[in-house]
């Protein structure tokens, strides 16, 4: 049995291509921050999160 191999062609095209992350950025990026912006672009995905729940989240977190 041969273990699955990530599929790192296309988090780079993600990563570089649709997000146009500098290679740094790309490359200190976690998996679970990573599939979070793919998931940004997957039919049917998560509606986008509204202004005033940005707005609470900054109040929260204001670093």
């Amino acid at each position: 049995m041969s273990a699955a191999r990530f599929p790192w062609d296309e988090a780079m095209t993600l990563g570089l291509g649709r997000l146009r992350l500098a290679p740094e950025t790309f490359w200190r990026l976690t998996l679970p921050e990573l599939a979070a912006a793919a998931r940004a672009f997957a039919p049917g995905g998560q509606a986008p999160m509204a202004r005033g729940e940005l707005e609470g989240l900054m109040r929260r977190f204001p670093d």
